[in-house]
């Protein structure tokens, strides 16, 4: 009988040693993996990243509109069609797809190669263009589909429109909710669609230096995938009933310390 307890000590000494390293894969982060742009106090600026601009691509549809003191003048650039790749647009004025050798077909004008420009750029050109037919015109151009794609471990994957034409990585990741627990913060991967060429690179976000980072500005059709920690992909072998084995191992415990006096 003797032997018996003996034996069954050693046994349940050994799952309760088991139970006790699956719990210890479930414990909490360490700070320095969920906390986001730690040392951020050390940094003085991050007025680098604030001169980003996007540029132009194919497939971006832009809404071009011109102005000037007598707007009579502005008519045959802002009249509003309804064929092939030219729509109205809410501002009055056109809407333009950019083709895939990057050019638009603009009224008066015709063929303008407007893909791989800032539109900062972009403006600037179609201002010198327009200007010898209209006196000082004014043209405000803006892109209408700019959108991004968010995957992986975040509250809300999903595609999302942005209201705008600057989103930063954080901001991104707020509208998917933000990432849960298991996401992995230190290698979120960006997928960039340059031109029709596909371009990738990771970042960590828990690095204050981030901020000054030429990606911490998206692009439109940017895809940014938070790939799953160590926890999670654990999870995925062991199995969804963790809490229970957790139970089990504290029923353990307590006949440990029972079959011991």
């Amino acid at each position: 009988m003797q032997n018996i307890l003996s034996i069954m000590k050693i046994s349940l000494k050994n799952n309760f040693i088991l139970f006790v390293l699956i719990g210890l894969l479930y414990s909490c982060a360490s700070k320095k993996d969920l906390v986001y742009l730690q040392g951020i106090e050390n940094q003085k600026s991050y007025e680098a990243s604030l001169r980003y601009e996007i540029k132009l691509q194919p497939d971006d549809l832009l809404s071009i509109v011109v102005s000037a003191e007598n707007p009579e003048v502005t008519t045959p650039f802002n009249l509003p069609q309804v064929q092939g790749t030219v729509g109205a647009t809410a501002q009055g004025g056109r809407s333009f797809l950019i083709d895939n050798d990057g050019f638009i077909d603009y009224p008066v004008l015709g063929k303008i190669k407007l893909g791989g420009l800032t539109r900062t750029e972009a403006t600037t050109k179609l201002t010198t263009m327009v200007s010898n037919y209209i006196n000082e015109p004014s043209i405000t151009m803006k892109v209408l589909n700019f959108k991004i794609s968010i995957l992986g471990e975040v509250v809300r994957p999903g595609n999302y429109t942005v209201n705008g034409e600057r989103i930063t990585i954080l901001e991104a990741l707020s509208l998917a909710g933000d990432m849960g627990i298991y996401g992995k913060r230190k290698n979120v991967l960006i997928i960039h669609d340059d031109e029709g060429k596909k371009t990738y690179t990771r970042i960590d976000i828990t690095d204050a230096n981030l901020l000054n980072s030429p990606q911490y500005y998206l692009a439109q059709n940017d895809v940014i995938v938070v790939e799953a920690n160590r926890t999670k992909l654990n999870s995925s072998v062991i199995g969804p009933n963790i809490s229970l084995w957790l139970t089990s191992a504290s029923v353990l415990l307590t006949l440990l310390i029972f079959l011991k006096n």
